[in-house]
């Protein structure tokens, strides 16, 4: 007589059979690490949501003269320093989006212009309107913006207010976004070839080449940032146009902020050196270049794009800053920097303190990419839990 043992007990089942913390063990044991990264960068949902805000930003770097309702040039003497309008999408219960005309005053004595919001006039807004020619990515040719007045030759919409020349804050903080966001992308690449090169040289040789490399670093870093990078730029000539000086404030920037990317990179060759792969790649033959390169380097490569992610918030920051104290970017060049430099007016930024949103744009774009690298640099690190 034989006796029936009673079924072991078992968890949920997966489609293939297994157990699903089995199946979830296996398939964790053979995950690429750019699964592992982006599992453990999923768990962290404040650098998930700051991540899609940095692409966002980016996003509108790439069509900002489709996005901003005017252009970067545009404007009109008779609305300055006019104050943001509201966006009204209704009236009298159906879909109209239009926005309030102004009324104004002006001083006889002083001139100065003093605007109200005139509820009778309703300036027609609309979606896909005409305006300002534009080239979209340097090839197309398009005259359509985003939003913007049905018509162009009347009455302005300024949503975030206007200058002291009558331009248009939104458009203008929209273009300052391309410049702004491609000159950190442009000197953290510039800064990732310096540092990778000279840290991994430094880690890899090790020895007076490693001395030299660390008493060079070392130097850089004991002058002060600011009067560096004045120092630097100031040996731009004064007639360079706004493509040479928007290189060259590209470089300044990347001679000084390559050395924290050497010293990590320097940092991971120093503890990947003796490890096994790569004595068995010297062993077999491969040169120095290609143990570098080849093998060392993609081993921390998450790290790095960590670390980059962290690095062009500073490099924005670093423009804006020599923008606003005027040894950057000048107009017609329009960035966050050069925008803030009305801002150095007390009595402007009294009289229409939205000519400070620039700086509301760097705080966001700042605030997002360091939380953003933050989670990343976490989700990359093979040791934490």
């Amino acid at each position: 007589m034989t006796q029936q043992l009673p079924p072991a007990e078992a968890g949920p089942v997966t489609g293939g059979g297994l157990p699903a913390d089995v199946a979830d063990e296996q398939e964790l044991a053979v995950a690429s690490q750019r699964k592992l990264v982006w599992w453990a960068f999923k768990r962290h949902r404040l650098a998930l949501v700051c991540g899609f805000i940095t692409i966002f930003i980016y996003l509108v770097a790439v069509f900002a003269p489709f996005l901003a309702p005017y252009s970067s040039s545009s404007h009109n003497s008779e609305y300055t320093y006019a104050p943001p309008q509201m966006l009204q999408l209704f009236d009298d219960g159906r879909l109209s989006p239009h926005v309030h005309g102004y009324s104004f005053e002006q001083d006889p004595d002083t001139l100065a212009l003093t605007f109200e919001v005139d509820e009778t006039q309703k300036v027609p807004v609309g979606f896909f309107v005409k305006g300002d020619e534009y080239t979209l990515l340097g090839v197309f040719t398009w005259d359509r913006h985003l939003i913007g007045p049905k018509d162009y030759d009347g009455p302005p919409m300024y949503l975030l207010g206007a200058d002291s020349n009558g331009r248009d804050m939104l458009s203008r903080i929209i273009h300052g976004t391309t410049v702004s966001m491609s000159i950190g992308l442009v000197g953290v690449l510039l800064s990732l070839l310096l540092g990778v090169a000279l840290g991994g040289i430094s880690g890899y040789f090790g020895g007076k080449i490693d001395n030299a490399i660390q008493r060079l670093i070392e130097f850089i870093i004991a002058i002060p940032t600011i009067p560096l990078w004045m120092a630097l730029f100031a040996a731009v000539p004064a007639h360079w146009g706004p493509v040479q000086r928007y290189l060259a404030l590209t470089v300044v920037i990347s001679l000084v902020g390559w050395v924290g990317m050497a010293r990590e990179v320097r940092g991971k060759f120093f503890a990947v050196k003796s490890d096994e792969y790569v004595t068995a790649a010297i062993a077999d033959g491969a040169s120095q270049r290609r143990v570098m390169f080849r093998h060392m380097l993609p081993s921390f490569t998450s790290h790095i794009i960590a670390n980059l992610s962290l690095s062009i918030p500073t490099i924005i920051l670093a423009e804006t800053a020599l923008s606003f104290i005027g040894l950057g970017l000048q107009t017609p060049t329009v960035s966050w920097g050069v925008l803030l430099q009305e801002a150095q007016n007390i009595r402007a930024v009294s009289t229409a303190p939205w000519i400070m949103l620039p700086g509301a744009a760097v705080v966001i774009t700042v605030l997002a990419m360091n939380f953003f690298g933050d989670g990343l640099r976490d989700a990359a690190d093979p040791y934490k839990n």
